[in-house]
């Protein structure tokens, strides 16, 4: 069960961190860095989470 659980952690974490990478090279991320000196929040927020998620998928993973 805890395998399953991880997989999916994992999956989620790395389509977050797809779609938080995709954000953050959108053209309004680019305009906000170059207004404020940072990317949008919501970038940041998903490639944060999707980072988070991925590796705790990978620790439920490799715990046995």
């Amino acid at each position: 069960m805890n395998k399953i659980v991880g997989l999916a952690l994992l999956v989620a974490g790395i389509i977050l961190l797809y779609f938080g990478y995709t954000e953050y090279n959108s053209f309004a991320s680019q305009a906000t860095e170059m207004v404020k000196g940072s990317p949008t929040d919501n970038s940041i927020w998903l490639l944060v989470g999707g980072a988070i998620a991925a590796i705790i998928g990978i620790g439920a993973l490799l715990k046995k």
